[in-house]
């Protein structure tokens, strides 16, 4: 976090020696702050300062990174308790969990279906971002490397025994998983495997101020990367664990907890874990665990997660310019929308679905839908007109027939009126509607 010139200022020698080039250490101190001077022009400054600086400003959330080489995840560094305050900086990320029942073969098809789990939605890719591997006796060394092998993304160790965690972390250490989870019975030890192998480490207690009594223990024995655990069955819990830890660390600037978190739910029921998990990411989690693998219980957290870690100061746009849906011709439809990216790619999806190929021409509105866009006044028919001569339209077909969105109705005459697209046929208002739509009245 920025510090202010008065907080720089007293850690200064205030000897005003004029070294730095400046008259005093107080306007030295404003330069620093300014980003305009860096601490260390400052001669005679200490090395206690130095790291006391540096400690102060950095993240209330420290950054840990799970995983090597191209399979990496990062969590942390959030600065704000709420998205509109500024933007959430790293996602959450959703582990699957292998559990130690399984046999060799159901576990590589269980990573095949993790490395699997990658979707795109409104143009970006959206996907399982680890693998969480239960560790459970003999063998799981062996089933630890085969992990670290087979899986395309990064590890989370799970266990609770520290013999079987420390042969495990020892044997893959190259590919830096995740510790998961130190106990109150085993956070010695745990702390232990993780400093020795130089790899993060996540830590549950029975209140914050054993958890962080366990963070200032471990952070003291070499342990740089920490995550704190939450293990629950309840709304109500989940919700208070997150948000004590989240404002301990952003509003109290309180240390010990300044971790991110990662989290799982111990529940018998699919749909009771999923919606536990979506509160989770929701509220602060930086990883959560799933048990349940369906493609119901997965597809709603990562559109979710998607949509909660978008940066709101950021409009979602795609270019405006003339996409082609398939391997339109001379004789295929002509329609146009707004760069909006979930309007454009939600009106692609639906052209793609009813199997006419088509011309889909977009309009540039800065971001926005239809209807706002037409009220913030970012889309006219003169736009549209214009923005069909800029991208030459006329010239890929032979007809003058031009689809607009159903909420803009009004368009239809103006663009008749003032156009070379006499024929304007009044489209649905819904993207749903679009296959039925095209199907009934363009002739293939």
């Amino acid at each position: 976090m920025a510090l202010t010139g008065m907080q720089i200022y007293k850690q200064l020698p205030k000897t005003n020696c004029k070294k730095c080039g400046f008259p005093t250490c107080m306007a030295f101190a404003m330069q620093v702050a300014a980003k305009q001077k860096a601490i260390s022009d400052c001669p005679e400054i200490s090395e206690e300062a130095t790291t006391a600086l540096s400690e102060e400003s950095a993240p209330p959330i420290k950054l840990v990174t799970i995983g090597a080489g191209d399979a990496v995840f990062e969590t942390g560094q959030e600065t704000v308790m709420f998205r509109h305050e500024d933007k959430f900086h790293r996602k959450c990320g959703i582990a699957f969990k292998l559990e130690s029942t399984l046999s060799d073969d159901e576990f590589r098809a269980g990573i095949e279906e993790i490395n699997s789990r990658k979707y795109v939605r409104v143009g970006k890719e959206i996907k399982v971002e680890l693998c969480a591997v239960e560790l459970d006796g003999d063998g799981s060394a062996e089933r630890a490397r085969l992990a670290a092998d087979a899986s395309a993304v990064p590890i989370i160790l799970v266990g609770e025994d520290p013999a079987v965690m420390s042969e495990a972390a020892a044997a893959i250490k190259a590919k830096k998983p995740l510790i998961y989870r130190a106990t109150a019975a085993n956070v010695d030890d745990f702390i232990k495997i993780a400093a020795d192998n130089g790899l993060p480490l996540a830590i549950s207690a029975g209140t914050l101020e054993e958890l962080a009594d366990f963070t200032v223990k471990a952070k003291d024995a070499g342990v740089a990367e920490l995550l704190l655990s939450y293990k629950g069955d309840k709304v109500g819990d989940t919700v208070r664990f997150t948000t004590q830890v989240r404002r301990s660390a952003l509003i109290s600037k309180f240390r010990p907890l300044g971790y991110p978190i990662i989290s799982e739910f111990e529940s018998d029921s699919d749909e009771i874990e999923t919606a536990l998990i979506a509160v989770a990411a929701a509220k602060y989690s930086g990883i959560v665990i799933m048990k349940g693998r369906k493609a119901w219980q997965l597809m709603p957290n990562l559109t979710l997660v998607q949509d909660v870690f978008t940066d709101p100061q950021v409009p979602n746009t795609v270019d405006a310019k003339l996409y082609e849906i398939g391997t339109p011709n001379e004789n295929s439809p002509v329609m146009y929308t707004t760069n909006f990216s979930l309007t454009y790619f939600s009106v692609a999806g639906e052209v793609e679905r009813s199997k006419i190929p088509a011309y889909i021409c977009v309009v540039e509105t800065e971001g926005l839908g239809i209807l706002n866009s037409w009220a913030g006044d970012k889309i006219t028919a003169e736009k549209v007109i214009q923005t069909l001569k800029d991208q030459k339209v006329a010239d890929k077909v032979k007809h003058r027939k031009l689809i607009i969105p159903g909420l803009l109705p009004v368009f239809k005459a103006e663009i008749e009126d003032l156009s070379e697209w006499k024929e304007v046929i009044i489209g649905p208002e819904t993207s749903r509607e679009i296959p039925g739509f095209l199907n009934r009245v363009w002739d293939k």
